[in-house]
């Protein structure tokens, strides 16, 4: 007997330490939250949103009360609103053109938003311009994932738009109105780990942080940077960028990859209250126009899904730049056709 009880206590013992172990492995750490005790410095400018969170923005451009056109540019994956669009000044002072950056939810010293969605990102874009005064009506600029951040702009907000791009935009192969067979042949050309972490974010999200720290199986070669995911001009693009890194490249996940990459995956991959292929035309009377920009050699956003979207969207202006990957808005003359297109064209 007293043998048995040994046992059933090493056993509790055991059981105990693992669901310790497997709790611990999870459950992501808290935030490390900017301005708080033992927490990064706040360095920007920021505005408080109506929920008390913290959103950091930086502007750029000519002054915003004399701007012919005052834009909104919403980063990518891995970034923070201190990337740089390659814009000549000149063409900047000509059109007069605003620039205003900001930190989506968890990213450089924006708050995390727990609860952040793809129709969230829409509200909080809305309420920065609001809190600046920039106008009833503004551009947007998405970039790769941050174009998700458009697409709820045209879903939940296109009467505040004077215009909007999707720069390589992020695609989802879970919405419901696009081709399966299209979804499928395009999520195949995706590494295999890449598949398998976006099935993560999509069906088990509370399984993604364990999944991305975890050390027994490839997690993504999307977080470590794997050169399969480049195409060769944007190979090129990333040693001149390496040449002269930015100051700010430690800010971006600072206060913790789950707060900012994670749960960027998370609100991407969920399923949307909507599909892009049901938008309707914010621009019917002329005024305003959607473009869409995708490299032909793009391995990390498969063009077949950008291009079904265009063909059912007549009134978004596809624009396919041949030779060009993921990266092709850091090419000043692509950049500038780009900032062309919307404003001048």
């Amino acid at each position: 007997v007293y043998i048995s009880i040994m046992m059933l206590s090493v056993i509790v013992a055991i059981l105990v330490c693992l669901a310790s172990y497997i709790y611990r492995s999870l459950k992501p750490p808290p935030p490390r939250v900017c301005g708080v005790p033992h927490g990064p410095p706040i360095t920007s400018s920021r505005i408080k949103l109506s929920d008390g969170r913290y959103l950091a923005y930086r502007e750029s451009g000519v002054d915003r009360a004399n701007a012919n056109h005052k834009i909104i540019v919403v980063h990518g994956f891995n970034n923070s609103k201190d990337m740089e669009l390659p814009i000549s000044k000149d063409l900047i002072e000509e059109l007069g053109i605003y620039f205003l950056f900001f930190d989506r939810a968890g990213y450089g010293e924006s708050d995390p938003h727990p609860s952040r969605t793809v129709k969230s990102e829409a509200y909080d874009i809305q309420e920065l311009a609001d809190k600046l005064n920039i106008g009833p009506k503004f551009y947007v600029i998405g970039l790769s994932v941050g174009a998700y951040s458009v697409y709820s702009c045209l879903k939940y907000i296109p009467h505040r738009l004077a215009g909007a791009v999707l720069v390589v935009p992020f695609v989802s192969y879970w919405w419901t109105k696009v081709p399966q067979d299209i979804l499928s042949k395009a999520f195949k050309l995706l590494p295999e780990d890449v598949r398998w972490t976006f099935r993560v974010a999509h069906y088990v999200p509370w399984l993604l942080y364990w999944w991305l720290t975890q050390k027994w199986f490839p997690s993504s070669s999307i977080i470590s940077g794997n050169s399969a995911l480049l195409s060769d001009t944007d190979l090129v693009i990333i040693k001149k960028m390496l040449e002269n890194p930015s100051p700010h490249t430690e800010k971006v996940r600072q206060q913790g990859d789950h707060e900012c990459l994670h749960r960027d995956m998370i609100a991407g991959f969920a399923t949307w209250e909507f599909d892009p292929t049901e938008l309707e035309n914010p621009f019917t009377e002329g005024v305003g126009s959607v473009h869409m920009w995708q490299g032909t050699e793009d391995r990390v956003v498969p063009r077949e899904i950008n291009e079904y979207i265009s063909k059912k969207l007549p009134w978004i202006k596809y624009h396919e730049v041949q030779g060009y990957g993921h990266l092709l808005s850091e090419e000043e003359q692509k950049c500038e056709d780009i900032i062309k297109a919307l404003l001048v064209e």
